[in-house]
């Protein structure tokens, strides 16, 4: 076993645990699709109608009342079932898109070792031929047999002689070593073929995962949705009741829903390409392996950080649509934007309430989308701005850098 086999082990262990524990995990989370497609009860919300008509009648008003606030207290509790849902299987995605980084970059990695240490192999592979072709030109062994049939150019011949046993020393040590870079290129090979593997299953699982946590982050919107559109009418009808005066539906209007901006928040200028800069401020971390500042342990950066003040105005990257806008685990609140042709951007540890667009609602480059915090694994208020092609992460900087745009 190669020292390289050694550490690459635990990997692999590690690796093949988590396929087997996600596997078990996604039997918990189809059963918990099921769970959140249908509704945990069913409100008959009372019309203004039946509000104003009961207002005029003591019992009838308290027995109102009395349903008034058990709807108030049902979808209040659908909102906090819905958000544990969501949050459970936003914990699980968070932890299999880190289990599939770490196992892409790791095949990478291999494979480029494997490509230069076959470059190598083919270089020794070569230089060993040059040697044989070099022998083959001396004469080898026959030059003995012409030392009988031509004594009067004996000093000459055994020059010869001699000048070949040294090609041929050379020649058997060339071979051995073209032999041993040809070995070592077919380990690497083989060890980046088990990457591959490992990261193709790992890719499935995240998926899986990112699926059931779309489905859910999808729910628990919803279940907001409507408290905030029924919340708000049936505390003005409670109200109505309780204080017995005439109201209409303009007195909650006002709260019914949240706001969502639409139209690019930046100017052209700042807009290159048809892309843009997601936040202004300094980067924090860069892309790669790093010392992670909260487990201190070594873990894959997927992204890059980019801190600044908590609020500061998160844009969209470019246009597409919202295909995640939900609790993300370690990402805390999190937003992903779908940009078509296999390409997304991430934008993780909104701060609470930061979150400015909807699941499935289209955006425009330079959009503002969310409001920067540091929920989550984080220890400042940053946003970790991801860019990847078919799941797999790519630099950000690297990748605006190209569009003409300076990230920090």
């Amino acid at each position: 076993m190669t020292a390289r086999d050694a550490a690459d082990r635990p990997r692999r262990r590690r690796a093949s645990a988590f396929i087997a524990a996600i596997a078990a995990v996604a039997l918990l989370v189809s059963g918990s699709i099921a769970v959140t497609e249908r509704p945990a009860y069913a409100v008959d919300y009372p019309s203004w109608d039946d509000v104003l008509d009961a207002r005029r009648d003591v019992a009838r008003a308290q027995a109102k009342i009395k349903e008034i606030r058990a709807a108030i207290a049902a979808i209040t509790a659908e909102v906090e079932r819905t958000q544990a849902i969501a949050q459970e299987k936003g914990d699980i995605y968070y932890e299999a898109q880190l289990a599939f980084d770490e196992a892409a970059f790791t095949a990478d990695q291999l494979q480029a070792q494997a490509d230069e240490a076959q470059a190598r192999a083919d270089e020794s592979r070569s230089r060993a031929g040059q040697f044989v072709a070099e022998l083959a030109r001396s004469g080898g062994g026959d030059l003995s047999a012409s030392l009988f049939t031509n004594p009067g150019n004996a000093d000459e011949l055994l020059s010869r002689l001699g000048f070949a046993s040294k090609i041929t020393e050379q020649a058997e040590g060339i071979y051995a070593a073209a032999l041993q870079d040809q070995n070592a290129a077919q380990s690497l090979t083989d060890q980046a073929n088990v990457a591959k593997e490992i990261r193709d299953e790992l890719r499935l699982e995240a998926q899986a995962a990112f699926e059931a946590a779309q489905v859910a982050a999808e729910a628990a919107q919803n279940a907001l949705i409507a408290q905030q559109e029924n919340q708000a009418r049936l505390e003005a009808q409670l109200d109505v009741l309780i204080k017995n005066r005439a109201a209409t539906e303009k007195d909650y209007r006002a709260g019914i829903a949240a706001q969502y901006g639409s139209g690019s928040s930046l100017g052209a200028g700042q807009i290159k390409n048809g892309w843009a800069v997601p936040t202004n401020g300094y980067i924090s971390s860069g892309y790669g392996y790093r010392v992670h500042p909260i487990s201190g342990a070594v873990r894959f950066h997927a992204g890059v950080d980019i801190a600044n003040a908590a609020g500061t105005p998160i844009y969209a990257a470019a246009s597409g649509v919202v295909e995640y806008a939900g609790w993300s685990g370690g990402f805390g609140n999190y937003i992903r934007i779908n940009h078509g042709n296999g390409l997304t951007t991430g934008y993780p540890h909104l701060q609470n309430g930061g979150i400015l667009v909807r699941l499935g609602q289209e955006i425009v480059v330079g959009q503002n989308i969310g409001r920067m915090g540091t929920t989550g694994y984080s220890t400042g208020n940053h946003l970790h701005f991801e860019v990847r092609q078919n799941g797999v992460a790519t630099n950000p900087v690297t990748y605006l850098r190209n569009k003409g745009l300076t990230i920090g």
